[in-house]
């Protein structure tokens, strides 16, 4: 048997485990080339090699922890993000491609070719730390503190800093939200937990069987943790600073007035990620707190 034909096989044995067929399909070749360590160009010029012992030994395990519906990304042990790998295992969230509008929002306001005073970012939640590590490479003038309560979340996190040489400019708290964290911040980022007690119950078994659920779920209307980080952005953004922060589809029409109960507060858009879904909320702290 060769490559093509192993891999079409396996893309079989997932369909049968209930695995979308595209889905199945794309795995499959990604954890071949995982096995191989070949990137997809290799594997297109020698997908008519056999399908030799050794690989067939490595690959049939991965296929099958597939197949029990376990995420490619922690079979894999990383997830690309923002163009890097980041180093991911059942600690943390697997880092996903909306949460990169995050990263693009915040780009547009500090861009990396303008020079800049030292600026301070926020990361709560930070989980892998694909938000607090991207800023940090991204804007060699920003310095990021960055919190979760998770401390095996906090560990990964520390070593993605370490492989991406910005640990200097990144200091990790076990803590929640910024309890602990003294002055004020330029930006504040965060992909909090917002889904809701009923939806996760009918979340795929990818999502709710391997990842963690404190880094999903917030409470019945997944709105708790979005409500906390707003308002300690009134006492942690520095005037004219800016919150970006990740939202769940049904709440923008609660964000909205929930910002327009804080004085000091303006929100300033809410960007749709590639779907058109509402996700990524963009909260200014006015430059001044009068009120006219």
């Amino acid at each position: 048997m060769n490559l093509r034909d192993k891999i079409q096989s396996a893309r079989e044995r997932l369909v049968a485990a209930g695995i979308e067929n595209g889905e199945a399909g794309r795995d499959a070749a990604l954890l071949a080339r995982h096995v191989l360590g070949y990137n997809r160009a290799e594997m297109y010029v020698h997908h008519e090699d056999e399908a030799a012992n050794d690989f067939t030994a490595r690959y049939d395990p991965l296929i099958e922890r597939r197949a029990r519906r376990e995420p490619a990304a922690y079979i894999r042990g990383v997830q690309e993000f923002w163009n890097r790998d980041f180093i991911v295992n059942r600690s943390v969230l697997i880092p996903r491609p909306e949460t990169e509008l995050i990263i693009e929002e915040l780009l547009e306001r500090l861009p990396s070719d303008v020079p800049e005073l030292p600026r301070r970012i926020a990361d709560i939640g930070t989980g892998s730390g694909c938000l607090a590590i991207t800023a940090a490479a991204e804007l060699p003038f920003v310095e990021v503190i960055a919190t979760d309560i998770s401390e095996a979340a906090l560990n990964v996190a520390q070593q993605n800093a370490g492989q991406y040489g910005v640990s200097d400019r990144i200091a990790f708290r076990e803590s929640a939200y910024l309890i602990g964290a003294e002055g004020k911040f330029d930006f504040i980022l965060s992909n909090p937990p917002y889904v809701t007690e009923s939806e996760y119950q009918g979340l795929a078994p990818e999502v709710r069987e391997y990842e963690p659920a404190a880094a999903l779920v917030a409470g019945e209307d997944g709105f708790r943790d979005i409500q906390q980080i707003v308002d300690l952005a009134t006492a942690y953004l520095k005037p004219g600073g800016a919150l970006l922060i990740e939202i769940g589809w049904q709440h923008a029409d609660a964000l909205v007035d929930l910002v327009a109960s804080f004085p000091v507060l303006r929100l300033a858009e809410i960007a749709n990620d590639l779907q058109n879904i509402p996700r990524v909320a963009i909260i200014e702290r006015k430059i001044t707190d009068s009120i006219k």
